[in-house]
């Protein structure tokens, strides 16, 4: 570990459960705790528990924060609706990714009080966006403020999330019940060392139903102490319920959202491709009237596809991608085995005249073209 390399508030907590750590995004997070594999499949068939203070929290507020994040980002957000989240990128001048972030709409709404949004941005990006968003806001009556280093996130992720929340917060049992996705509220958790406020979300980055608890504080050592609250609040929340909830790294969070088709900062996206070349162009809103940051730029050639491998050989982030006569078509993005389907996966960014679903490929394993198919993402789909 560099001594530029941040640890998480909850470290302490990490070291104790024999975690193993890992430089990510200029954080030493854990990487895993076991087996990643079994903490793969406890998320799939129980509950994760994920500690997620690495990513960023960025302020936005004042009588045009809404209109200055229409301008400085890609998706609508002064019609976001107050108790609800967003995706939208934050793009370059040239139309390439900065990064990816999620916007929850923070103030109640009514008249008098003051727009509040909360930007949530990639652990590595925290800085470049920080300084993107204020640059930005010039001209705008918005303040912008970085808290993400006196605020913790821990996430439950998994079909038994809602019930480990709601035991650990009983009173709060239906309100997270009637919760939809990309909904948030702010309540109240019970915990040994007193009540921790926490905005909670039913967001994540898993493929599976889940929350994500942000717990503000007034500095990073009171952070840490309202992280390790929550968190054991959650594991005996679950021992109480009966449910098995697994500590879980960044190793299984990777592999699960890989099998949910959601890009990774730093593999689909970057400031090197565009948002339709990276699986995003969903995010960029064709009707959209506020001439935002890097709109003029777009363009979009490549296209971002899902691939299915024929055998057991997994493609990886990287590697060439042929047509069925050897011809360079692309890059796989990423690429792992599925644990839950039994064959390997992969996203890459391809030419678009061989994206469409069925297309036969090759993928350049070590100078061996091994045989993929472009398919549908994402690749798995919890049921609802």
């Amino acid at each position: 570990m560099s001594d530029s390399t941040r640890n998480s508030p909850l470290h302490p907590v990490h070291e104790a459960a024999g975690a193993t750590f890992t430089d990510f995004g200029g954080w030493n997070m854990p990487l895993k705790y076991g087996s990643e594999l079994a903490e793969h499949k406890a998320v799939r068939t129980s509950a994760g528990l994920f500690d997620l203070s690495h990513m960023g929290e960025i302020r936005v507020t004042g009588p045009e924060a809404g209109a200055m994040l229409d301008h400085a980002l890609s998706s609508v957000l002064s019609t976001l609706k107050p108790g609800r989240a967003k995706y939208a990128l934050c793009l370059t001048d040239a139309g390439t990714i900065l990064d990816d972030t999620i916007v929850y709409r923070m103030d109640d709404g009514e008249a008098g009080s003051e727009p509040d949004y909360l930007v949530v941005p990639n652990a590595g990006n925290i800085a470049a966006v920080h300084t993107a968003l204020n640059q930005r806001a010039s001209g705008w009556d918005a303040v912008v403020e970085d808290e993400s280093s006196t605020t913790a996130l821990v996430a439950v992720q998994g079909p038994q999330a809602e019930r480990i929340l709601a035991r650990a917060m009983p009173e709060a049992a239906a309100q997270l019940a009637e919760l939809k996705y990309y909904g948030h509220l702010t309540l109240t958790v019970p915990t040994d060392a007193g009540d921790v406020t926490a905005v909670v979300a039913r967001t994540g980055y898993t493929g599976e139903d889940g929350f994500e608890l942000f717990l503000p504080a007034a500095s990073t050592a009171e952070a840490g102490d309202r992280g390790s609250a929550v968190w054991n609040t959650m594991l005996s929340a679950a021992d109480e319920a009966g449910v098995e909830l697994t500590l879980c790294g960044l190793a299984s969070r990777d592999s699960l959202r890989l099998e949910a088709g959601m890009p990774l900062y730093g593999n689909e996206l970057d400031t090197g491709h565009q948002p339709h070349a990276s699986g995003v162009g969903f995010a960029v809103p064709a009707s959209k009237e506020a001439d935002f940051v890097g709109r003029s730029a777009l363009v979009g050639r490549d296209v971002l596809v899902g691939l299915q491998g024929a055998g057991r050989r997994a493609a990886r982030h990287g590697y060439a991608v042929l047509d069925e006569s050897g011809e360079r078509v692309g890059e796989v993005t990423s690429g792992a085995p599925s644990p839950t389907l039994g064959h390997p996966i992969a996203l890459a960014r391809v030419r678009r005249d061989v994206a469409a679903e069925g297309t036969s490929l090759q993928v350049d394993l070590r100078g061996r073209g091994e045989p993929f198919t472009v398919v549908a993402t994402p690749f798995y789909r919890r049921e609802r």
